[in-house]
């Protein structure tokens, strides 16, 4: 039996397809674990559903991040109270972004996200919370974003040096930048810490009409242990419902 968790990102979803409390209630009677990325408003249904909220972002955003030493005071201040909403409302994973290069290096940007994310790591910590740090790809979605390589930003969360630190490995943006999943999931799993799926290209369902071979990724992640959240960020052409059911069911491998 696979030893991860399955989730439903929630702005997939809603409002545009369906109703928060459908999106509950579908995750329920799927079996899901979890929803991610939920916004506050419903946290209290979610969690009073028994799902777990498996992920949201700790900071903004995704372009004035980490990688900007001028963004850290700010950043800290805004993961530290998402710290201690996540401590209580049992979020396991908060997620952080490298920001734009903006003409930045990469060891210029990796030794300032090094920095920004070492000022926030022990309250992380001591909360039993992870900071998990997004990869994107830069070729499509998001222009100019740092943390678009799986070695480059795995060198960072391992220079950081703290147990409360990982990847957020996006399947669908891996894809786009670098392709080779399985074997850099293998080589990054002691990093990964949380995952995201969608069908590539164009983000939507996990069926025969995009590329990525699911049931052997999946396969591949359980065989590496992981025992987090993968969680699924694709947005559906056509039926919602069907399209998760179908998703559940590729990324089953017990």
């Amino acid at each position: 039996m696979a030893s991860f968790r399955q989730a439903i990102a929630w702005w997939c979803f809603v409002p545009r397809l369906m109703t928060p409390e459908q999106l509950v209630r579908a995750a329920v009677d799927l079996g899901c674990d979890g929803l991610d990325l939920v916004d506050p408003a419903w946290w209290p249904v979610v969690r009073d559903a028994g799902l777990t909220i498996s992920a949201v972002a700790g900071h903004q955003s995704i372009v004035a991040g980490l990688n900007d030493r001028e963004q850290h005071a700010r950043i800290e201040r805004e993961l530290l109270d998402a710290i201690r909403q996540a401590e209580r409302w049992r979020i396991p994973n908060l997620i952080c972004f490298s920001g734009s290069r903006a003409g930045l290096g990469d060891a210029a940007g990796a030794a300032a996200m090094v920095a920004g994310l070492r000022r926030v790591a022990p309250a992380a910590e001591a909360a039993g919370i992870t900071l998990v740090v997004e990869l994107l790809n830069s070729r499509v979605d998001h222009p100019d974003y740092q943390a678009d390589r799986t070695d480059w930003t795995a060198a960072v969360v391992a220079e950081v040096g703290s147990p409360a630190v990982g990847l957020l490995y996006d399947i669908y943006h891996m894809q786009v930048m670098e392709g080779d999943l399985i074997r850099t999931i293998q080589r990054h799993q002691q990093h990964i810490r949380h995952y995201h799926t969608a069908g590539n290209p164009g983000r939507a369902e996990l069926d025969a009409s995009q590329e990525i071979a699911y049931p052997a990724v999946m396969r591949a992640i359980a065989a590496t242990g992981f025992t987090g959240f993968v969680a699924h960020e694709f947005v559906p052409r056509g039926d919602p419902l069907a399209a998760l059911r179908q998703a559940l069911l590729q990324c089953d491998v017990s």
